[in-house]
């Protein structure tokens, strides 16, 4: 139970950083897992692919592939297009890592499907309006793809100290859903702020 809790904790960090952006905390995982460092392991199962050399070039190229998409289009199709399939592949590599890790210590892995989408999801719902809105006020565009750029550092940082101590995926997890609470509760606060204006 000692272990299974520590796994937990590892498995929901590395969701919580994917919800931020799932590109580099995938590829982290990938790289302490085929180095059998810091206990990230998927030696076992069907998620051994997580640690094979084709998915992580994948990953990288998809990485590569978002940049360009973000530098060539304009922000409508920004955010039509790059934004949906960010969502999507935080929310597919929140899930995969989450069961990846509690399968390669003999744990059930759908558990680890369901919450690690789910934590991605909460996640990227908690970043996805603070983006968008300093997005908006940025003019520069090189400032404004620039996001993107600390986002991917926040969730390489975010990966590393949960693979350093496992159990600050439970903080990780805790701190998202706080945040999400907090912009949830000024979005609802401020239509009524700018009806009192009005008067």
């Amino acid at each position: 139970m000692h272990g299974l809790f520590f796994y937990i904790g590892l498995g929901l960090g590395l969701a919580v950083a994917c919800g931020l952006r799932p590109y580099l905390p995938t590829l982290l995982a990938g790289a302490l897992a085929s180095s059998g460092a810091l206990g990230v392991t998927f030696a076992r199962g069907h998620f051994h692919f997580l640690r094979s050399g084709w998915w992580l070039l994948a990953v990288a190229l998809v990485l590569a592939g978002a940049y360009v998409a973000q530098l060539s289009l304009a922000r409508e199709r920004l955010e039509g297009l790059v934004e949906p399939m960010v969502w999507a592949h935080a929310v597919a590599a929140g899930a995969l890592l989450f069961a990846g890790t509690l399968a390669a210590h003999h744990d059930a892995w759908w558990p680890g499907i369901v919450v690690g989408a789910g934590a991605a999801a909460l996640t990227r719902a908690t970043v996805a309006p603070i983006v968008a809105g300093a997005r908006a006020r940025l003019a520069d565009r090189a400032a404004r793809e620039g996001l993107s750029v600390y986002l991917d550092g926040a969730s390489l940082a975010l990966a590393t100290v949960v693979a350093l101590l496992h159990p600050l995926g439970y903080v990780a997890a805790a701190l998202a859903l706080l945040l999400l609470a907090r912009v949830r509760s000024r979005s609802a606060a401020r239509p009524g702020g700018l009806r009192i204006v009005r008067r």
